[in-house]
């Protein structure tokens, strides 16, 4: 009968080719520039705190399945990005014990008590580094000066700016100043974040949303928005960390929501609050907001 020759399945019933192995394994490509970059300013030490934080976040996320009896996903990659981001989002003088605690908590805290990937409501990198900020905040603000910096003292360049400074605009581009291994260079930012637009990983609309809102409130605020968008872990934040899939908004409009939301509580964080860089409080606080703006986003069914 004809009948024999349907398939019945749920949804969804138009497939892509891109798995959750590919596109993390994309991400973990686009930042090799940042990695190279900071192991370039920095020295080898740099890449020993990326080796390290790596293989704890694989080795958590290996136990943690063992104990719970699951079955090993380890291979998708995503334990692998998640210890990249947080090496990216570490200083070049971090103990190699903290970058390997902080992976084990971003897995374990970030992703795993929620249901594993998919069910995390929190950037799970994120949740390791504000641990770490909260717990060792001397050791995460230790930063070191990398070759061809021109300046007195090791302070970041938010530091210098917040202080009525200034950093010139090429070393915030190529990455001649101090502060985390993956905020250093735009341009190795940048790299990795329009192969990622390209191969259609990340939404623009987040990007353009955080990117604009930070240029407009540059500019009423009277700031330099070229210096605001390069400094600190804005790029970082804005290419990688806000456009994770399983945290971010799953409507267009709620993505634009999103992406101009984190832009002003970073101007807001940067230049109202005590500290000078605010992108992962951010990040995480729109993080938080994510199921009401689904919510309220959701486009109208048709006929309603």
């Amino acid at each position: 009968m004809a009948e024999d020759l349907l398939i019945i399945a749920s949804s969804p019933h138009i497939r892509a080719k891109d798995t959750v192995q590919s596109i993390m394994y994309s991400v973990a490509i686009a930042l090799l520039p940042a990695v190279a970059a900071g192991v370039y300013f920095f020295g080898w030490y740099a890449l020993a705190i990326v080796l390290v934080s790596i293989g704890s976040a694989v080795a958590a996320e290996v136990v943690w399945q063992k104990l719970r009896g699951q079955a090993l996903r380890v291979s998708d990659g995503s334990a692998i990005v998640t210890g990249l981001l947080l090496a990216m989002n570490l200083p070049p003088t971090a103990p190699l014990w903290m970058a390997a605690l902080g992976s084990a908590v971003a897995i374990i805290i970030g992703k795993q008590v929620y249901g594993g990937l998919g069910a995390n409501p929190f950037n799970p990198a994120l949740v390791g580094r504000v641990f770490l900020t909260a717990s060792f905040p001397m050791l995460m603000t230790k930063w070191a000066l990398p070759a061809g910096y021109d300046a007195i003292a090791s302070a970041t360049p938010l530091a210098v700016m917040k202080a009525g400074g200034t950093v010139p605009l090429t070393n915030l581009f190529f990455g001649s100043i101090p502060g985390c291994l993956g905020e250093t260079s735009a341009l190795a930012l940048l790299i990795g974040g329009i192969y990622l637009l390209i191969k259609g990983h990340i939404d623009y609309r987040i990007v353009t949303g955080i990117f604009g809102s930070v240029v407009v409130l540059s500019l009423l605020m009277g700031l330099d928005p070229v210096a605001q968008l390069l400094a600190g872990g804005l790029m970082l934040g804005a290419l990688f960390m806000a456009t994770d899939m399983v945290t971010s908004p799953v409507t267009p409009k709620g993505r634009w929501v999103f992406g101009i939301g984190v832009g002003l509580l970073v101007m807001l964080i940067r230049n109202g609050a005590g500290m000078p860089e605010g992108v992962s409080f951010s990040i995480l606080l729109m993080n938080a907001a994510v199921p009401l703006i689904n919510r309220t986003t959701r486009p109208r069914i048709y006929g309603r």
